[in-house]
């Protein structure tokens, strides 16, 4: 399985309790989502360790889970700072139009003239809308709203057409 393959959907980040319980600092939205992915791939440097959650719930602010064969406070510290991936698979299937946005990264945009500003970088959110980082020649943050600014979404070719000026 190659690392295009795997998307980091959290890290774990601390211990909860004495039986080998874990906070997981989880990148989903809602957060609590993380747990409904029942097998993680756990990496830290070049180590790796595919293991199974058991159990999990928000605790407060935080996300818990319990992971299988860690029973105790020693081994649950020792996961400390370990990232949680799971496979693009275990995604639910999106319907027509709508898009994860770790299929949206690396995608090439261009603008209605055919002009090439870069590609995907990243997404992030602002508040009033989600943000398109596109770096090319130089870095631009263009409004990520379907039908304006965003045109059309091809993951298949991996292109973006946006209505952008080039200069701006």
């Amino acid at each position: 399985m190659s690392n295009q393959d795997l998307i980091n959907v959290g890290k774990i980040s601390g211990v909860f309790g004495v039986k080998g319980w874990v906070k997981v600092f989880s990148y989903t939205e809602p957060r609590e989502n993380i747990l409904s992915y029942k097998h993680w791939l756990l990496k830290k440097g070049s180590q790796d360790n595919s293991v199974k959650v058991i159990s999990g719930q928000l605790q407060g602010k935080n996300v818990v889970a319990q992971i299988e064969g860690v029973t105790d406070r020693d081994q649950a510290l020792f996961l400390m700072g370990w990232e949680v991936y799971i496979t693009h698979e275990q995604l639910p299937a999106l319907a027509k139009g709508e898009y994860y946005w770790t299929d949206l990264i690396g995608l090439d945009v261009e603008n209605l003239e055919g002009v090439q500003l870069g590609k995907v970088e990243s997404l992030f959110e602002t508040g009033a809308n989600d943000i398109l980082l596109v770096k090319g020649e130089r870095e631009r943050a263009l409004p990520f709203i379907k039908g304006q600014t965003v045109i059309s979404i091809d993951v298949v070719e991996r292109k973006i057409i946006v209505d952008w000026d080039a200069d701006f």
